[in-house]
């Protein structure tokens, strides 16, 4: 646990960011390994199954994460105001959440996989496998939702090194598990999502292992969980918000997808392969935005709102020189990249293509990000929302098909920073009116 009510603001930001990153990046590296594995073994129809499924998996998750979220905003203002009781009972309220919210939307996903995807336009010879892959990985939601939870609710007490530990695990396992799914038992793409479940099942409980042994605050009991109404509409309050800003950029993605969908399969494979590199090229950005959410929502509980400035300074200052740097690599070393997920030179020119014009602007993702981040640690999760909307939906999508029609698929491409040129604006614009102050669980 760490108290970030005291002590050099900087070296706290970077000391808790550092872990947190670390394990986002090996999440997405068993992910974009997982993505080779099936890109290379099984072929770029399975390739771009499995790209086509991850908008449809974000969407079906996406309230909930944000629920999680909430939670996360909630634990952290309580430890920081030493209501350690508080604390317990909030992570108890929240498993119970999400075994509900688990087993609701595994049966929506599981019976309505092949609809959603003939609903996005996906071509018909990749829809049978991309159903069974959603299929089988919606199967382990609750183990999925339950492992987010318990990094959530350690990040929320200043602890962000133990999820970074079992992250690695899991990226190991996965791998291992993927070789012998895919390679030894021949389950094909549905092998690639059981690894995935199966490995995230083993981070799972061994968190809940560890945290009963080390966390005297939090003991998890999954069968004695106390569920409190008032915790429950504070996590709602707070989370709901920012479940439905996810909301909104899953089904932006969806949309996304509906208008890069019928350019054909190798689009479809390049935008798959691409879109697992950006993912883990923004991962600074949103990671420094985690670890500042925790951070603000100590300080909020304790009052020191100076901290706060100095903290949202300092990190906008640190993320955004990662960013460029990131951006000078994914420009370089764009085409190899996509390489290693299909030997397909079309595919390849593709997907290059989209890093190299998305990555130049990965700074104006960063502020967008980051200020974020720091709303939703203060309590402010309602404008945060409104941006978003705004962003995405009147802005990227529209343009991405207005474009689509006029430049092709690199229009849609260019639609995407526009998007975060508008969002990262008026992100600004709502920090300098100052309203955020007022929307903490201990109002300053």
């Amino acid at each position: 646990m760490q108290d970030f009510t005291q002590g050099p603001i900087g070296r706290q930001i970077i000391k808790f960011a550092t872990p947190i990153i670390l394990g986002n990046i090996f999440m997405q590296l068993y992910q974009i390994i997982d993505s080779i594995i099936v890109g290379q073994i099984l072929g770029k129809e399975a390739l771009a199954a499995v790209g086509a499924s991850m908008p449809v998996i974000f969407a079906i998750i996406a309230i909930v994460i944000g629920l999680g979220s909430g939670a996360s905003v909630v634990i952290s203002q309580y430890f920081g105001s030493g209501q350690n009781d508080k604390v317990k009972l909030t992570s108890d309220t929240l498993h119970i959440m999400l075994l509900v919210a688990a087993v609701i939307i595994a049966a929506f996903g599981i019976t309505f996989a092949e609809d959603i995807f003939r609903l996005t336009g996906l071509p018909e010879k990749i829809i049978p496998q991309a159903t069974q892959y959603l299929q089988v990985y919606l199967a382990g939601a609750f183990i999925l939702f339950g492992f987010n939870s318990l990094s959530a609710i350690l990040r929320g007490i200043g602890d962000s090194k133990t999820p970074l530990y079992f992250l690695i695990a899991t990226a190991f396992i996965n791998v291992g598990l993927d070789y012998l799914f895919i390679l030894q038992f021949n389950w094909g793409i549905a092998g690639a999502a059981w690894a995935t479940v199966a490995a995230e099942a083993i981070a799972y409980f061994g968190a809940i292992i560890y945290i009963n042994k080390t966390h005297e605050i939090l003991k998890i009991n999954l069968l004695k969980l106390k569920f409190d109404r008032k915790i429950f509409y504070q996590c709602v309050r707070y989370g709901l918000p920012t479940g439905i800003q996810q909301s909104f950029v899953a089904f932006g993605a969806i949309a996304l997808s509906v208008i890069v969908n019928p350019f054909g399969t190798d689009v479809i494979a390049a935008y798959s392969a691409a879109y697992r590199i950006d993912n883990l090229a923004v991962i600074p950005a949103m990671n420094f935005a985690a670890a500042l959410s925790s951070f603000v929502g100590q300080n909020i509980g304790a009052g020191n709102i100076y901290r706060v400035k100095k903290a949202l300074r300092f990190t906008l200052l640190i993320s955004s020189l990662t960013c460029v740097a990131i951006t000078i690599v994914i420009t370089i070393f764009g085409k190899p990249l996509i390489a290693m997920f299909t030997d397909d030179a079309n595919v390849i020119d593709i997907g290059a293509q989209y890093l190299v014009i998305v990555s130049s602007f990965y700074i104006l993702f960063n502020v967008m990000f980051v200020l974020s981040g720091m709303f939703r640690g203060a309590g402010a999760t309602f404008v945060p929302m409104i941006i978003t909307f705004i962003a995405l939906w009147a802005v990227r999508i529209p343009l991405a098909a207005l474009f689509s029609d006029l430049f092709g698929v690199v229009g849609i491409w260019w639609a995407i920073p526009t998007g975060w040129l508008v969002g990262g604006i008026l992100s600004l614009a709502y920090y300098k009116k100052g309203n955020w102050r007022t929307k903490s669980v201990f109002h300053i």
